[in-house]
């Protein structure tokens, strides 16, 4: 990455998140590296994830270099680091417009101390408090708006490994039902393949708009995900008899709700500039990263379904369609 910045001519500075055994928070990190333009994280899914908060916070692009296991969000093969770059500068890429989740709490969220020396027990530094959003109305039944945005999650989940918790969940401002259980989640469709998808929740292509609850082991019948519309907001409020709840984004503990507190999740108003520099397949990658295999049933009796089924273009009725062409295609692969 450095190599390539410094033969051409274009600015590079590391943003260190651990720097100084301290967590800063995202407006921070990108004022104190210069507000780039650009993002490149180099990891795994976490790090995208905390180099889109960094992104969105500036208005840049992100670009994912895949170093980790699963990579569902990364686009770029480590080897393919300098092709990638030439792509970006050349101008031979699209920017993708993802989905971000934002809030409002009844109430600021903190996480008291003795949580998080507990949560902190082998892990790093915790990130700070969300900061108000002083631009936006607050108070009454609406509470203050946080300053957070998630690209996979927003989970409320319960602290005491012995009690469930108990929360009210409202869509679009009507009571859906109150649930007793581990966790309750709202997804994005890019995180819909994340803890959503670990708890059963569906797989929803990237490209659509929606938010995705789904409750984590339900103490009840109803155990299914709900798909509500991009404009319709999902709230979850501790009950009475609940116990504490901890409140997570992106898979980073922000804050612990008591009983009557509440939190209203719902699409931000900024979006993610993701990077890519050919067509997503992202139901390729689904069969790869999950290792889907083919069932013996379907493959007993005959040849096994090609990979890619069609290698002509498509006639003009069927243009309009998001159809990616073979891997092969993709240029800008070395």
């Amino acid at each position: 990455m450095h190599e390539w910045c410094a033969e051409h001519a274009v600015g590079c500075t590391d943003i260190d998140v651990w720097q100084e055994g301290s967590r800063h928070s995202a407006r921070e990190e990108v004022d104190a590296a210069g507000d780039p333009d650009l993002i490149v994280t180099l990891g795994g899914d976490g790090t995208f994830l905390r180099g889109a908060r960094l992104a969105a916070e500036n208005d840049a692009m992100v670009l994912g270099v895949d170093l980790g296991r699963v990579g569902f969000l990364t686009e770029v093969p480590a080897q393919a680091v300098r092709a990638a770059l030439d792509a970006v500068l050349e101008e031979r890429i699209t920017v993708e417009s993802r989905m971000l989740l934002t809030m409002r709490a009844s109430c600021r969220l903190e996480v008291p101390a003795q949580v998080e020396t507990l949560l902190r027990y082998g892990r790093g530094p915790m990130l700070p408090p969300p900061r108000v959003r002083v631009e936006c109305e607050t108070g009454s039944d609406w509470g203050v708006a946080l300053n957070v945005t998630a690209l996979n999650d927003v989970v409320l989940e319960k602290l005491a490994r012995d009690r469930q918790v108990s929360v009210g969940v409202y869509l679009a401002g009507r009571l859906l039902a109150s649930y007793s259980a581990d966790a309750l989640l709202v997804a994005t469709p890019t995180g819909s393949t994340a803890y959503s998808f670990a708890a059963g929740g569906p797989v929803v292509s990237p490209r659509t708009e929606g938010l995705v609850f789904t409750p984590v082991a339900p103490h009840m019948v109803f155990n299914r995900s709900v798909v509500a519309a991009p404009d319709e907001p999902i709230a979850f409020r501790v009950l009475e008899r609940s116990g504490q709840a901890a409140v997570s984004i992106d898979g980073q503990l922000r804050g612990v709700l008591s009983p009557g507190d509440w939190i209203g999740v719902y699409a931000a108003p900024r979006r993610l500039k993701a990077v890519r520099l050919g067509p997503m397949d992202f139901y390729g990658r689904l069969r790869e990263r999950m290792n889907l295999t083919d069932a013996p049933a379907a493959l007993a009796d005959g040849t096994a379904a090609p990979l890619w089924p069609v290698t002509t273009p498509p006639p003009g009725d069927l243009a309009h369609l998001a159809l990616p062409p073979a891997p092969e295609d993709a240029s800008w692969r070395p």
